[in-house]
């Protein structure tokens, strides 16, 4: 299994507990490892074959602005959902991280991994 990578994408939304926070955007930073099998878009140099990097990140932005969670758990699982159905991912890793949400924290977050591995099944 070959990896897509996106590190540290920043993504505005409104997200959080506290009433402040759901009065403001706040920068969430997203990494993320998407399963793939990278051979038949470096054979014939051809990006539809392959996981599209710029169109994941846009729709990542996208779904930022869409949508209002009070958790960054929420907010993990319903991206992972969205972008394995949206673009076949069969497997993928995502950690996103709040910067600035415990003051002595550079940043807090959670890191997921939803599907199967090519190869584990």
């Amino acid at each position: 299994m070959d990896l897509v990578l996106i590190d540290a994408l920043e993504v505005d939304t409104v997200i959080g507990v506290y009433d402040w926070e759901r009065t403001i955007t706040q920068t969430l930073r997203l990494d993320l490892a998407l399963g793939t099998d990278i051979r038949p878009a470096a054979a014939g140099d051809d990006i539809a074959q392959t996981l599209d990097y710029a169109a994941i990140s846009e729709r990542i932005a996208g779904f930022a602005r869409e949508h209002q969670f009070a958790l960054v758990e929420t907010f993990a699982e319903r991206l992972a959902e969205t972008l394995r159905a949206e673009f076949a991912i069969a497997w993928l890793r995502l950690t996103v991280r709040k910067p600035g949400a415990v003051a002595a924290a550079s940043a807090v977050g959670v890191s997921i991994e939803r599907g199967t591995r090519p190869g584990d099944a």
